[in-house]
């Protein structure tokens, strides 16, 4: 929790109570589901919800934003954007129903209204519309890109970005990029967090 606060400052109490009993839901949750890799679950705070929270280190979303995360996993990024942003909207999708019982299970334990769950795809869920997508490595940005690009709302909500898909993704990502045929916008996560952890992560955002 203290690596959160060394970042992010002016959490109400409930969030603070939030974020401080994720490590337990997850610790509890990944014994009977595994939905984080066992060497990382010590390491939560930092390589899983400070690595989402890249998202909130640039774009700071309006009330009543409506934001898809595919391939939601555990609930990354989308139940600590949501823990942030309690005043914005969360749909978390995942192909894998036993990942979305621990998404439920995770947010029901810390009193999170604003996010709502389907077990299935993307496409599935194709008569929904939401301003930003958010995904954190699961697919090439061509496939990510082909996902979200149908369930965007076509007006822009957020007055300093259009709507439009916003992903993490570490390594060498020239390749991916030339090959999605899409020009992103790029930050570097290492010049947002210096943990070393962050070290080759990258931000990024394809508007609509």
């Amino acid at each position: 929790m203290e690596i959160i606060e060394r970042y992010f400052k002016d959490f109400s109490e409930k969030q603070r109570e939030q974020f401080a009993a994720l490590e337990a839901l997850y610790t509890e949750w990944n014994a009977k589901i595994n939905v984080i890799s066992r060497k990382d679950i010590g390491g939560l705070y930092e390589k899983h919800v400070l690595h989402s929270l890249a998202i909130a280190a640039i774009f700071q979303f309006p009330d009543g934003t409506r934001i898809v995360d595919i391939g939601t996993g555990g609930g990354f990024p989308g139940i600590p954007l949501a823990i942030f942003f309690p005043a914005v909207q969360f749909h978390l999708v995942d192909a894998i129903g036993k990942k979305i019982k621990v998404v439920n299970e995770v947010a029901a334990g810390i009193g999170l209204k604003n996010i709502t769950s389907s077990h299935g795809r993307v496409e599935d869920i194709h008569n929904q519309r939401f301003h930003f997508a958010v995904s954190r490595a699961v697919a090439p940005l061509a496939t990510l890109w082909k996902w979200a690009k149908p369930v965007l709302k076509p007006e822009r909500f957020y007055p300093d970005y259009k709507n439009g898909l916003i992903c993490l993704k570490g390594g060498d990502l020239a390749e991916e990029i030339h090959e999605s045929r899409l020009r992103p916008h790029s930050w570097d996560i290492h010049t947002i967090f210096s943990e070393d952890y962050f070290l080759g992560k990258y931000l990024l955002y394809v508007p609509a």
